[in-house]
């Protein structure tokens, strides 16, 4: 009966996403596209589930509809996929320990005060720095302020 139930709901999502001018709402279908992952990923439909899922994550992105996309996100990492540093751009991609040290240069601290502050060594805090510049989409330090 599972099966049946799984077999039914498989038909009825890509009916919707059949729907003509779906593009026209981009949440509602990002939506669809995110609990049609879903069910796929606990389907074991590894492949269509990640396809979706990403779709539904670019979409939300764009619309910066943060939460479904941190959902989404949470999806493709439980279908194996490993989403990383280009998953997101801003400052949204930072991890909590990068984003601390982006707001301490952005003030105008130097590399040794923010390690003192932050109890890292200067390699720890250059590697830190070299891995958000490309995520906030800057080259320099000078750039951090407007970036954040």
């Amino acid at each position: 009966m599972a099966a049946a139930d799984d077999d039914d709901a498989i038909m009825v999502f890509e009916q919707a996403l059949d729907v003509p001018g779906t593009d026209q709402w981009p949440f509602d279908l990002a939506r669809i596209q995110l609990l049609f992952g879903e069910r796929l990923r606990r389907a074991w439909a590894t492949t269509r589930s990640r396809q979706l899922l990403t779709a539904a994550r670019d979409a939300f992105q764009r619309l910066d509809a943060r939460p479904s996309a941190h959902r989404a996100d949470h999806q493709l990492r439980a279908t194996g996929l490993t989403t990383g540093q280009t998953d997101l751009f801003g400052p949204a991609s930072l991890t909590p320990q990068q984003l601390e040290i982006a707001k301490l240069a952005a003030e105008g601290l130097t590399n040794k005060e923010i390690g003192e502050r932050l109890f890292l060594s200067h390699r720890t805090f250059s590697t830190h720095l070299y891995q958000l510049f490309p995520k906030l989409g800057i080259t320099s330090r000078a750039s951090l302020r407007d970036a954040l």
